[in-house]
Order: structure tokens, then sequence, then C-alpha cells
């Protein structure tokens, strides 16, 4: 499990801080795709402002700096609120995703588009430069991101990722225009022997715009590195060590929860049909905190996720489900997925989200999210998702399969086995490959 690092903590804090407000969205009807559409607006409201200071202000009158500045941080809280609004409403979709990402490149556009305007238009053309190569950056860290997980390798990190860009350009704006209304917009600094100024009001706004310019760019370039690692670890490691199993089910997988998160792909079926398996599966005893089990063709082993908790009942907040095998073709005994299991079939990765609750996503494809919650039925932890635009209460997920190769099989179908959250009623959903 990676270590949360002092950025997730403060993330988690604003998470519980902003909770309240998001469920007040979703009570409303706001849809996560609204709230992102509204941060694009307030985006361009940001532009507007700095566009009009330049044609109706002069140089030393900063006032629209400042104004600037505060409508970027309220702007950029609606990137936060876009997805806890997905998350706690249980809203989640590939299309949200994508819109959300790019919307937010938009937002980041337009934004930069204004202050280059605001620069230019007062004649601080090296600003305006160091703000362009600043958006330069902006753009590279999103997208070596999206290019590398497109890859199948998780790239995150860095130190100017896109909350450290919103609230670097709000407060040094929000600072610029404060101070320039106390000391004068035309405050300058100079030095004995130096033929120019070394600093004016200016500055607080146009200096960190400048860092900002080197640091994007040197994290994107970190990302690709580390992008450039992992790439070569899993090169390594397909060269090196058998793969077997792991890799024919994480295609499996890819295929299934593809059609899952795209239902035109897929023609849905929320009743049984035929074409059973001849296989005779059976189904999990005696494990007190089972939260979803797996199964497919060829054989009858068995995927376990269960809910981890120490000997007190005591969930481990690092670490909430844990994934093992029941392995009934060998007697039934468990055991522990090996490591390529983990980190390219069978793994999950979690998330804390607040409110004692976690996304989950298969490593296998990480588009297609799990929310762990407590019931409202019997307070008790279980996996939920949505399928074909229903919410189900997880228990069993099976793939069907025949024929085909080994490194493509043919998927016929997959049903999902569950319970409605709100009735409690046995559901079954059948997607058909």
């Amino acid at each position: 499990m990676e270590t949360k690092t002092l950025r997730d903590n403060l993330q988690q804090g604003i998470y519980k801080v902003i909770n309240p407000f998001v469920r007040a969205l979703i009570r409303i009807g706001l849809t996560p795709n609204a709230v992102t559409t509204i941060g694009l607006l307030l985006n361009i409201g940001v532009a507007i402002i700095f566009i009009f200071g330049a044609e109706k202000t002069n140089r030393g009158d900063l006032s629209f700096v400042g104004w600037g500045g505060a409508l970027v941080l309220f702007a950029g809280l609606f990137d936060m609120l876009d997805g806890q609004v997905a998350r706690l409403g249980n809203m989640s979709s590939t299309f949200g995703a994508l819109y959300d990402s790019v919307l937010d490149r938009y937002s980041e556009l337009i934004l930069f588009l204004g202050i280059c305007y605001y620069l230019v238009s007062h004649h601080y053309f090296l600003s305006s430069l160091f703000a362009f190569i600043a958006l330069m950056g902006s753009m590279m860290v999103s997208y070596t991101r999206a290019r590398a997980e497109g890859l199948g390798i998780e790239c995150k990190g860095g130190i100017m990722q896109r909350p450290e860009r919103v609230v670097t350009i709000g407060v040094c704006a929000i600072a610029c225009g404060i101070t320039g209304h106390f000391i004068g917009g035309d405050y300058k600094v100079f030095m004995p022997g130096v033929s120019f100024h070394i600093f004016e009001t200016m500055s607080i706004f146009t200096i960190p715009i400048t860092i900002m310019a080197f640091m994007t760019n040197i994290t994107a370039i970190s990302r690709l590195r580390g992008a450039k690692k992992a790439l070569e670890q899993k090169e390594k490691l397909a060269g090196t060590i058998p793969l077997g199993k792991a890799i024919n089910f994480s295609v499996v997988l890819l295929t299934v929860l593809f059609s899952l998160a795209n239902p035109i792909a897929a023609n849905a079926q929320t009743t049984p049909g035929g074409d059973p398996s001849p296989l005779k599966f059976p189904v999990p005893k005696g494990i007190q905190n089972k939260l979803f089990y797996m199964q497919r063709d060829p054989n009858t082993n068995t995927i376990i996720y269960e809910l981890n908790v120490n000997s007190s009942g005591i969930l481990d907040k690092d670490n909430p489900v844990k994934v093992y095998w029941l392995r009934y073709q060998e007697n039934g005994q468990r055991e522990d997925l090996s490591y390529i299991q983990k980190k390219f079939a069978y793994g999950l990765q979690t998330k804390s989200i607040g409110n004692n609750e976690y996304e989950l996503r298969l490593v296998s494809y990480k588009k297609f999210p799990l929310y762990l919650r407590k019931s409202e039925l019997d307070n008790k932890y279980h996996v939920f998702a949505t399928v074909n635009n229903k919410k189900i209460q997880l228990d069993r997920i099976f793939v069907r399969i025949e024929g085909g190769s080994f490194w493509i099989p043919n998927v016929k179908y997959v049903e999902l086995k569950g319970a409605s959250p709100t009735s409690g009623l046995q559901m079954l959903e059948r997607i058909k490959i």
C-alpha cells in the first residue's frame, strides 16, 4: 500500500470540510458534469476580469488582478466538487471522467489567455513570456499523465499539479491586488548601481508565475521519467516472468469492464438467459467479512474480496480490502495473489473519499469505480457499483468464457449478482458481449 503524503492528507481534510456541501448539491439534483461546467464558466469569468482590467485600467491599478485571483480560487473549488459529487452520489461514468478532463484543459487555457492578455497590455512582456511557458508546462503535466495511463501506467505526483497551480495563481493574484491597494501599484525597489528596479508590486504576481513556468515543466519531465521507469519494469517482468493466467484473465477483465463502462458496446439483459457454464461453481462459505467474489471459466478457482479488519473488528483504513484465491481445483485451500496477479489482474487500488467510504478500482481497468461503504439496510460494509444505470450491492461477478485463444479468450457474457441497495431484493445483471 502506498504511503500517504502530506498532500493526500490535506486533500482528505478538505474533503471532510466540503462533503456536507457536496451532499447538498446532490440533493438538489446537480450532476458532476453540471459542476464541471460551472467551473468552466467561472474560469471564463476570470479571463473576462483580466481582459477588462487590461482595457479599462492603467498599469498601476492592480485591483482587477486581485479580483481575478479570488475568482480563480472559487472556480478551483469546483474542480474538487465535481469528483466528490460523482463519488458520493454514485454517479461516476467514463464519459464524466473524459468531460471533466477536457473542460479542465479548456479552463486552464482560458485562464492563461486572460493572464497573458493582461500582462501584454500593460507591457509586462517578459512576464507574459513566462506565463506562456507556464501554460505549456501545465498542459504537458496533464498530457503526460493521460498518455501514460493510456499505456497502463499510473503517472501521478510532482510538485506543480493542477491544485497547486490554481492555489499559486489565486493566492498570489489576491496578494498582489491587496498590496497594490495599500502601497500602490507603481511601488518599485531599486538597488544602487543597477539601472532598473529589482522589484515592483506586480512582482508579487509575476514572480510566482515565473517559478511556475519552471516547476510545471520539471513536473512534466519528472512524470515522463517515472513513466519510462515503470514501462521498462513492466516490459522486464513480461520478458522474464511467466505471466500465465494472470495476464490472460487481465485481458478478460479489460474486455468485460469496458463493456460495463460503455453500455453501447454490449447488449444488456436484466434477466439471466441461456448458455450457462458447463462447470458447477461452488459458493464460498464461512467467510465472515466477504464483500464479493469473482469466478470465471475455465475452472472453479475463485477470487475473494474480503473486508480487512483486525481481531477487534476495526477496519484497516490504509488497506480496507484484502484479495486472495480459494483454489477449489486444488482442495479449496486459500492462497495469496502473486505479485503479477496483484499488480496487473485482480488487485485493487483503494482511496478514502471521507466519511469512512472508499473508492475501489481494479488494477486491470481503473476507469470502472466501485465504492466501499456501509449499507443503510444493515449498517455493514458492502461494495456498490452502477451497472446499466442501476445501483447494485455486489455479491458475485461471473465471466462466461467459451473458446477463443489463450491470449484473447472469447468472453460471451458477464453476470453481476447482488442486491438492491434500497430494498435488499436480489438483482442479477447480465452483460452480453
